[in-house]
């Protein structure tokens, strides 16, 4: 699943007013504690500047020199 700024946007109202409970395209979603609430935020923050930046995770390197190192 995709999430959307609209997403992003949805959590930070919930955080700022400190309710657990949004309502987001119909569905509600309520969450335990304010720490799992920022978690989801963290979640879909790094998955929007994922999507806009095209790097979806690390990349490794092996270099190899002409002595065989």
């Amino acid at each position: 699943m995709a999430f959307t700024q609209s997403d992003l946007d949805s959590i930070d109202r919930a955080i700022a007013s400190g309710e657990l409970s949004i309502t987001h395209n119909g569905r509600t979603v309520t969450y335990r504690s304010m720490a799992d609430l920022l978690k989801a935020r963290d979640r879909i923050a790094n998955s929007i500047a994922s999507a806009s930046t095209g790097r979806n995770g690390s990349y490794r390197f092996t270099f190899q020199t002409l002595r065989g190192e």
